[in-house]
């Protein structure tokens, strides 16, 4: 299956020379129907500062819907964790990073990898919703394969995610899942967690941050008021990439 040319895994090797000597590496996961092109920019800029980055392609991303809707939560954790451990191994310290998604997934990762995990960034974490039309999906997924995409909710004129325009049930049946397991896990995250959550945000409602707010120990909250969703390609990307570089310093010192 072709794979967009933006939507490839991007990877850097760390730099101890400007990292203070230490091998320090950052694991970034993009969001359901998303691919790597979401989270490219942010890895470049941690690895232009030293950072070993892997930006990994979920199974079922980056090619088509359809592929997408023969793959669930199981093949996006476990290739997630497999690139996690390939990182860890190299590398003296860890900080693993989501948008969406994969917020979800990098606090499950968090949650079951303790000691290996230095601290969490996530942007506009997907781990619980309010919308009720959710609720239909478990019966609707047997009878429509998809519905209209939910991609590229950025403010900013021009930016685009290579995302999916069709959201396959299936997949997403899976996903809500995915995520009773994460919030059985919420309380078990020991690493200081760094959550970006954008003001207006068409795709995640506030009860996400609400409920990692209420369930992790260490909580710092930065609130975008000019990024929607997506805000790895938004007005904010510059600031995510400061205070999250920044964060990285702190918990890896």
């Amino acid at each position: 299956m072709a794979i967009h040319p933006l939507a490839h895994p991007f990877s850097a090797p760390s730099r101890p020379d400007l990292t203070g000597g230490r091998r320090v590496g950052v694991l970034l996961s993009h969001g359901f129907t998303g691919s790597p092109a979401s989270m490219r920019p942010w890895g470049e800029a941690l690895a232009e500062r030293g950072y070993a980055v892997e930006v990994p392609r979920l199974p079922g991303h980056g090619t088509t819907w359809q592929e997408m809707n023969r793959t669930g939560w199981a093949d996006w954790y476990g290739h997630l964790e497999r690139t996690f451990t390939t990182l860890a191994d190299a590398c003296d310290a860890v900080v693993v990073g989501g948008l969406s998604m994969g917020g979800g997934l990098v606090l499950s990762l968090a949650a079951r990898h303790p000691e290996r995990v230095a601290g969490v960034v996530l942007v506009n974490p997907a781990v619980t919703t309010t919308n009720k039309q959710l609720r239909a999906v478990p019966v609707l997924q047997h009878l429509v394969p998809s519905v209209a995409g939910i991609g590229n909710d950025i403010a900013k004129p021009g930016a685009d995610e290579h995302g999916y325009a069709r959201t396959p049930l299936r997949a997403l049946a899976s996903m809500t899942r995915g995520w009773r397991t994460v919030q059985a896990e919420l309380e078990r995250v020991e690493a200081p967690v760094l959550l970006f959550r954008s003001q207006v945000d068409k795709v995640v409602d506030p009860s996400s941050a609400a409920l990692v707010r209420a369930r992790v120990p260490q909580v710092e909250e930065r609130v975008l008021e000019r990024s929607f969703h997506v805000a790895t390609l938004d007005h904010d990307a510059e600031r995510i990439v400061e205070e999250s570089a920044e964060f990285v310093a702190r918990v890896t010192a």
